[in-house]
C-alpha cells in the first residue's frame, strides 16, 4: 500500500467519515490533500536556504520525477519524515477541532456536516 493510500485511509478513519458515499469521501480527500500539499510546500520553502529554494524550483519547473524531488528534500531538510508527519498531524488536529466545533466529532454529526458541504 502506498504512503498516499495509507495517509488517505488514516484521514478517513480518524475523522470518522469512512461510511460516507465513495464520491463524497474522494472529494473530501482531494480537498484535504490539496491543503496538506500547499502547507508542505510553504513550510518546505521556509526551511530551505535561498539557494536550495532555487534548486527546488528548477526541479519542479523541469518536471523532475517525484522520487528525485523527494531525495533532494531529504538531503536538505533534517528529519524529513518527521517534518512531513508534523505538518499532516497539525492539519488533522485542526480538522478534528473544526468538527468538534460543529457539535462534536461523534461521527454522526461530523459526517452530516461534511455530507452537507
Amino acid at each position: 500500500m502506498s504512503q498516499s493510500t495509507i495517509l488517505k485511509q488514516t484521514i478517513l478513519d480518524e475523522l470518522g467519515i469512512v461510511d460516507l458515499p465513495e464520491e463524497r469521501k474522494e472529494k473530501i480527500l482531494v480537498d484535504m490533500m490539496e491543503v496538506i500539499l500547499k502547507r508542505l510546500y510553504i513550510e518546505t520553502m521556509e526551511k530551505l536556504s535561498e539557494e536550495d529554494r532555487g534548486a527546488l524550483m528548477d526541479l519542479l519547473d523541469n518536471k523532475a520525477e517525484e522520487e528525485k524531488v523527494e531525495v533532494f528534500l531529504r538531503e536538505k531538510i533534517e528529519n524529513y519524515d518527521d517534518f512531513v508527519k508534523k505538518v499532516v498531524d497539525e492539519f488533522k488536529a485542526e480538522i478534528k477541532e473544526d468538527l468538534d466545533s460543529f457539535g462534536g466529532a461523534d461521527t454522526e454529526k461530523g459526517e452530516e456536516q461534511l455530507a452537507a458541504e
